[in-house]
């Protein structure tokens, strides 16, 4: 039972108890930000804007999410499984007179690619090599460091 003192003629029942399933929503979406799936804590930033920052990426990565989630419905796995399996995604060098020239993307697996249309994505077959290096384990410096 839900109890309100709004007028009937402002929001009746059904509006009242959507409503409330809504709240319910919202009270979902912030415990999954805050440590199921996304992990908004630890926030290890101190200025007021990295930390809005950081709370815009949580939300964004949360919207992200909720869209994969509904449109995986009728695929039997969690959104957990789904990108593990995207994980698989690669790209083989092609490697011309000692030169890399491009990026070649194999033929993703038969779920992979199941997941990818779903979501209307078709993976280019080639990527061009633009002799970027990317690092993604970087040592923080030690003003940084937790001591």
């Amino acid at each position: 039972m839900i109890k309100t003192d709004l007028d009937e003629k402002i929001a009746d029942r059904q509006t009242v108890h959507d409503r409330y399933k809504d709240l319910a929503e919202v009270e979902q979406a912030f415990r999954c930000c805050k440590t199921v799936n996304l992990e908004i804590r630890p926030v290890d930033v101190i200025k007021e804007a990295s930390t809005r920052g950081h709370a815009l990426v949580v939300m964004l990565a949360y919207q992200i999410l909720r869209h994969v989630q509904q449109t995986w419905v009728n695929i039997d796995l969690t959104a957990k499984e789904a990108f593990e399996e995207l994980s698989a995604l690669c790209a083989t060098k092609i490697i011309h007179q000692n030169q890399v020239i491009a990026n070649r993307v194999p033929k993703p697996r038969p779920l992979c690619a199941q997941l990818l249309k779903a979501l209307d994505i078709q993976p280019p077959e080639i990527l061009p090599h633009l002799g970027t290096r990317v690092v993604t384990r970087k040592k923080l410096p030690k003003s940084r460091k937790k001591g």
